[in-house]
Formats: structure tokens, sequence, C-alpha cells
């Protein structure tokens, strides 16, 4: 399954990489893919994961927000 969301507030490379490594952290995740100049963040996981628990991820990477 995947799960396409927009990430605003991401300016860097560094951005990209703290919100990959916080949103590969989450149960059930087995690939994040982000894109800086977009800023889409593309879930893989075999089973729904919590939109909640996607904002929480990408919140505890920096001062960004999910849409």
């Amino acid at each position: 399954m995947n799960a396409i969301y927009t990430v605003t507030g991401m300016t860097c490379g560094h951005c990209v990489a703290h919100v990959k490594e916080e949103v590969s952290a989450i149960p059930g995740v087995t690939g994040v893919e982000v894109t800086l100049a977009d800023g889409k963040l593309e879930v893989t996981s075999p089973t729904p994961i919590d939109f909640d628990r996607i904002v929480e991820a990408v919140s505890e990477a920096g001062n960004y927000s999910v849409a």
C-alpha cells in the first residue's frame, strides 16, 4: 500500500533526511520517499498507517506539517 502526503516547511536536504528518518521508524513502514521540490512524502506499508502517526513523526523531524 502506498500513501502520498504533502509536507510543508522543508527547505533543504537535511530536512528531507530528518523526515525520512522519522517516518521510516514508524512500525509497519517498509519504504519512504521524500521530494523537496514539491514536498511529496510517499509512504509504503503492507497495511494502512494511521495519519496521526505520520503527523507525529513529521513533527518530530522538525518544524514541518503534513497535509
